[in-house]
């Protein structure tokens, strides 16, 4: 029997992250978007509740307990209801954590992992998105060549999350015919990296550029040793991230919307009781519960791993189109008011263009 239901103890984290969104991250939005910066005191106070810690081996320093892609799209649609650019960031050490977890030799897990575990913020990145009008993130041009007993890497990356304080870099690579990720410290000589970019959307998450000339790196250093790793399970894992992301920004557009047409009045009556009105916020909200659905479908599959590349793909696909459909709509709604700083939504807007496009943001 398919159930499409939450249990006990997602509820319980759904309703725990929903505060905490309402809280903290909703008021804080428009400073970080205005200013271009997610204050420190907020990546510590999203560190302190454990969202990476506690998904680590005990072995390594962490709580130890198993991991779940649904129960963590969850949490990231809550999250990004507040605010998407503060989620991402939320969000974005899990990425590098979960794919050392998930692929790394016992020596990454030994060396990498316990800085996950501290008490103070940390996080690495995954550099998977290439400055090209074309970016295909499996089948990257940053070239990995073979040098002795480890490997030479040329190209560049681009939109690297909180790249600016990441103390290693997961770079995704072609290696030969086959697709790698290797593990790049910061300070790794031929390494450049660029001053924050400047986006249209999600101003608050720093991204930055990478060069990469002839960055030498170990054979210790290629994700998973010998045996390389998933890099399309990695691939996956951050697009269902951005969906559940893209998901929490639509239902904020919708829930601000309900209650202005509510409350605007033209021609005698609210603009809620018009057709065209009703029926788009109708439509924005169908189109959010069939977002869930997609997201939560490759979510499951990443749980029980099983193949999820085609549902993956799919549900962003859907989530990129739809929530910029929404966003726009929301303009639309608000009329004069949506194009003004004193509602949110001209901010959601150009959120929901940047995470269209966004690859590598986050990880569940």
């Amino acid at each position: 029997m398919i159930s499409f239901g939450m249990t006990e103890e997602q509820e319980l984290v759904r309703d725990t992250m929903r505060e905490f969104a309402a809280e903290l991250i909703r008021p804080a939005g428009r400073d970080c978007d205005e200013n271009a910066a997610i204050p420190d005191d907020f990546l510590q106070s999203i560190w302190d509740l454990g969202l990476t810690s506690t998904q680590i081996p005990a072995e390594y320093g962490g709580g130890g307990e198993e991991r779940s892609p649904v129960t963590n799209a969850i949490i990231l649609e809550e999250l990004a209801y507040g605010d998407a650019a503060m989620a991402l960031a939320a969000m974005a050490p899990s990425q590098f954590a979960n794919a050392i977890v998930d692929y790394g030799t016992t020596e990454q897990k030994q060396k990498y992992l316990p800085l996950f575990c501290g008490t103070q913020f940390h996080t690495g990145a995954l550099a998977i998105v290439e400055p090209s009008p074309i970016s295909d993130p499996t089948n990257p041009r940053v070239v990995a060549e073979a040098k002795g007993d480890g490997f030479v890497l040329s190209g560049a990356k681009s939109f690297v999350v909180l790249g600016d304080r990441a103390s290693h870099f997961l770079v995704i690579a072609r290696n030969d015919e086959s697709v790698d990720a290797f593990i790049v410290p910061r300070d790794a000589e031929g390494l450049s990296i660029s001053e924050p970019e400047l986006n249209m959307g999600l101003r608050g998450l720093t991204t930055v550029g990478l060069e990469l000339e002839r960055v030498e790196v170990g054979a210790e250093d290629r994700l998973g040793g010998e045996a390389g790793c998933g890099v399309a399970q990695i691939i996956d894992n951050s697009r269902t991230a951005l969906c559940a992301a893209m998901l929490g920004l639509s239902r904020a557009v919708l829930d601000y919307c309900v209650p202005y047409a509510k409350d605007r009045v033209a021609f005698d009556e609210p603009i809620s009781k018009k057709q065209s009105i009703a029926f788009r916020l109708a439509e924005m909200h169908i189109d959010c519960e069939a977002m869930r659905n997609l997201t939560w479908q490759a979510a499951s599959l990443l749980e029980h791993g099983d193949d999820s590349a085609r549902v993956a793909r799919m549900a962003q696909v859907y989530a990129a189109e739809k929530t910029m459909w929404i966003a726009d709509n929301g303009i639309q709604i608000l009329g004069g008011h949506g194009y003004i700083r004193d509602h949110p939504v001209e901010m959601w807007f150009r959120h929901a263009r940047t995470l269209g496009v966004l690859e590598g943001a986050a990880g569940i």
